[in-house]
């Protein structure tokens, strides 16, 4: 299923508790990017129990039960793991993963909140999730009786989001300031091949795992871990980023002359770094029309140009890398300025 409409994780509290007291709500989303904690959580505010179910660890039986002789007759008797006194918050976590018997399975419980003789305890809530076919995921084709049976919301990946969390949950330092700056590296589309990919719980695990090891980290072991967890672009930044850390090594001292770009070509990978945070900052600071110029960003504009040609001078590549346009083509600076460095550049490397 497609979203039409999506949600962030901090919109999504809210969401449920109006609508999933009421009615089932199912949660679609790409792999990582925390639906199963967001309804963990969710069950927590409300003080119920969270039991999940997994949709692909599941056989009919183990929803309807087995049945039982009770007097002359036969019933059957679902498991202690749903039948249980109080109100809960029933999890069917990789519902569209599971088998098309085991969904049907579902259909009395999630419409009807009753399996055989068994009925959910008033104030219990059900709520489902599951990846969508494009996220290269195990998801099987929902029958339309059980899609209508609930109400879908769509889940996406939000910086802003992410990082407030990460901030009460003891993120390491480096990845939080790393998404600060590079916030579209939270979250990759999965890739069609069997290869790591970046995603908010990617980041979690690297976190852990850096916690781990101390923030003498070697960049061996670093680089081992990030090549395992976050897609591969993303992996030689932050390693790149780590190393501005801790050589004292970043952007501003570059843009202020107290460094130039590294020359040395065991630093690519920190001149890669530098360049495409160097284009981000253009994309944010320079203004879409020259007439909006400030005097100050004047200045600034000129110093852009030398430390372009200066960059070219080590790697075109890079220098490219600053002002290319976005991977559909759009210019990702503003045209006047792409203008004036075609235009200047030529002359001022010549005087140099």
């Amino acid at each position: 299923m497609e979203a039409t409409v999506a949600v962030t994780p901090d919109q999504l509290p809210e969401l449920l508790l109006h609508v999933a007291v009421v009615r089932p709500v199912f949660l679609w989303g790409a792999p990582g990017i925390g639906k199963s904690s967001l309804v963990r959580t969710f069950a927590e505010s409300l003080g119920l129990e969270c039991v999940t179910l997994l949709g692909t660890q599941l056989a009919p039986e183990d929803l309807i039960g087995v049945p039982q002789i009770v007097g002359d007759r036969s019933r059957f008797a679902p498991p202690e793991t749903i039948a249980r006194p109080e109100p809960y918050c029933l999890f069917l976590d990789e519902l569209n993963a599971a088998s098309p018997e085991v969904q049907k399975s579902f259909y009395s419980l999630i419409l009807d909140r009753r399996i055989g003789n068994y009925e959910l305890p008033e104030g219990s809530v059900v709520i489902g999730a599951g990846n969508r076919a494009t996220d290269n995921a195990l998801a099987r084709p929902m029958a339309s009786a059980l899609v209508n049976r609930m109400v879908h919301l769509h889940l996406r990946a939000d910086v802003d989001d992410w990082l407030k969390w990460a901030a009460l949950n003891d993120i390491h330092p480096w990845i939080v300031r790393y998404l600060v700056q590079r916030p579209d590296h939270l979250w990759s589309p999965p890739p069609k091949t069997e290869a790591p990919f970046s995603t908010p719980r990617g980041w979690h695990m690297l976190s852990d795992a850096m916690h781990s090891c101390g923030d003498d980290i070697d960049d061996t072991v670093l680089h081992v871990l990030t090549a395992g967890i976050l897609t591969a672009g993303h992996a030689s930044a932050f390693r790149a980023y780590v190393k501005t850390l801790r050589h004292a090594y970043d952007l501003e001292a570059v843009l202020k002359g107290d460094l130039g770009w590294p020359r040395d070509p065991g630093d690519r990978d920190l001149l890669y770094f530098l360049s495409e945070t160097f284009r981000a900052r253009l994309v944010k600071d320079l203004p879409g029309a020259r007439e909006h110029l400030s005097p100050s960003l004047g200045r600034f504009v000129i110093r852009v140009k030398a430390m372009l040609i200066e960059l070219a001078e080590i790697s075109v590549e890079c220098a490219q890398l600053v002002i290319a346009a976005d991977d559909d083509g759009t210019p990702a600076l503003p045209t006047w300025f792409l203008i004036e460095v075609s235009r200047d550049l030529p002359r001022l490397a010549a005087r140099r």
